[in-house]
């Protein structure tokens, strides 16, 4: 026991503990009490080992059963939330059969880049020349259905741009041989009204003195207007070749806004943006395979077109491709392979698997082909006339012979009258027209993708141009 000096004398101190010299602190008095200002020596106790070993115990337990209570809600939530979410049936089934199946994370996308490749232009156009002998390919007359005359509708309340095509006159325009076919822009019957695609008289003046064209375009404000590259076009090709740009009214207003506005002649940068009012689709997709696929009837005086994709910005002279793709390989008609696909199977489906268009559609156009000679695509067969049955139509080099026009009216019409997914149409036109006409060869080259992505730069469209039609 210790002892202390109280009023002259010692004392001995007791010791009552940490609880009682706090209380022993408090002195009472007449309001209350008050805390002494003398405070007591704190416990020893607190300063053992023992003490913070007891503490540091006690902290850890309440620590622990703190994660757990925690932890256990959030997982709680997390699992009222994923039973909340509107899941599929299919999921539902597979949550329900693989509750203690381990989740892999989705596999990488497979999908393999392209790349351009060199092609072997000529130098510049001062020397190029076309060949004397060049245009002497097979020779006949075409002409056009310029008014429906079918008395199977002629009470038909609806004008058709393509005409009423029979199934009897499909077949028939496939044979090479002075003919009449239908080939878009047919007039509906005098009391109907126009079929569409009208353009300006002043337009029409310009493009029939275009001996070279350059054109593409874009509908329903689909894409950004992407101006050909001036600094690799030469001057020559800038004063002879024609390059115009096909839009509606909602895409000029539309390019308008964005700083395109067309000059007092009518031109954004290279371009000629030319008007088409009162569109003959409702599919922009299919209005677009009008000026894709009907040049030679939009450039009546023209000898040569180049097509190329509203994707897509022209990064070479287009004298020079038609010098490269046309004159040096002896064709009449150019386009690219596609990049992946080479079969019509394999490409219905994938835009089944895309829907890209209707199924039932694309099912229905390719039973036809198949029942009418369509057959799969064989690499290695000794008789197979093309490197791919599937093309990448964004960008197109003709001629305007007989041939290549008659071609390309075939082409249009399968689309007029099937799906707009001309890939689809491509090989069936073009196996159909070589088989009825084994002596009248068309002189068509199919060159290389790689080719066609050194000759322009590809971009993503803005837009998705209309939904798959019902």
């Amino acid at each position: 026991m210790a002892s202390y000096k109280y009023n002259g004398e010692w004392l001995q101190e007791r010791r009552v503990g940490f609880v009682g010299a706090i209380l022993k602190s408090v002195a009472p008095t007449e309001l209350g009490f008050r805390v002494a200002r003398r405070g007591r020596r704190f416990p020893r106790n607190l300063l053992k080992p023992r003490f913070f070993s007891w503490l540091l115990l006690l902290l850890l337990a309440a620590l622990f059963f703190f994660l757990a209570a925690f932890g256990l809600k959030l997982h709680s939530h997390g699992n009222e939330e994923e039973n909340n979410l509107p899941l599929s049936v299919e999921v539902h089934e597979e949550i329900s059969t693989n509750e203690d199946a381990t989740v892999w994370p989705p596999p990488k996308s497979k999908r393999r880049k392209h790349f351009p490749c060199e092609v072997g232009l000529a130098a510049s156009v001062d020397y190029i020349l076309e060949p004397k002998s060049y245009m002497n390919f097979t020779e006949f007359s075409l002409d056009y259905v310029d008014r429906e005359t079918n008395p199977l509708h002629a009470n038909s309340l609806e004008s058709r741009f393509g005409g009423y095509q029979t199934l009897e006159e499909r077949e028939q325009s496939f044979f090479v041989r002075n003919q009449t076919i239908h080939c878009g822009f047919v007039k509906g019957l005098p009391r109907l009204s126009s079929t569409g695609f009208e353009l300006s008289e002043n337009d029409k003046a310009y493009m029939n003195t275009c001996r070279v064209a350059v054109s593409s375009c874009i509908f329903g404000s689909s894409d950004f207007l992407r101006r050909p590259t001036s600094r690799l076009i030469s001057e020559f090709s800038q004063k002879n070749v024609c390059f115009v740009m096909f839009v509606d009214e909602e895409t000029l207003s539309k390019l308008s806004s964005e700083g395109h506005t067309p000059d007092e002649k009518g031109n954004v940068g290279l371009w000629k943006i030319v008007v088409v009012r009162n569109l003959p689709y409702l599919d922009m997709r299919k209005t677009g395979k009008v000026p894709k696929f009907l040049s030679h009837r939009l450039f009546p005086s023209s000898r040569y077109s180049i097509w190329i994709d509203s994707k897509m910005r022209l990064n070479t002279d287009p004298m020079l491709i038609i010098e490269f793709f046309l004159w040096r390989m002896r064709a009449e008609y150019a386009i690219s392979n596609h990049y992946d696909r080479h079969c019509v199977w394999d490409e219905v489906l994938q835009n089944k698997r895309l829907n890209k268009y209707n199924h039932t559609a694309i099912d229905e156009q390719f039973m036809f082909y198949q029942s009418d000679g369509l057959r799969k695509f064989d690499p290695s067969g000794p008789n197979t006339p093309l490197p791919s049955y599937v093309p990448e139509g964004s960008f197109i080099i003709r001629a305007h012979t007989p041939m290549s026009n008659l071609f390309s009216c075939l082409w249009f019409n399968e689309v007029d009258r099937f799906t707009s997914r001309d890939q689809l149409s491509f090989a069936y036109t073009y196996l159909k027209l070589r088989r009825m006409n084994p002596k009248r060869r068309f002189h068509l080259n199919m060159f290389k993708d790689c080719q066609r992505r050194a000759l322009a730069k590809l971009f993503k469209h803005r837009t998705a141009t209309s939904p798959p039609p019902p």
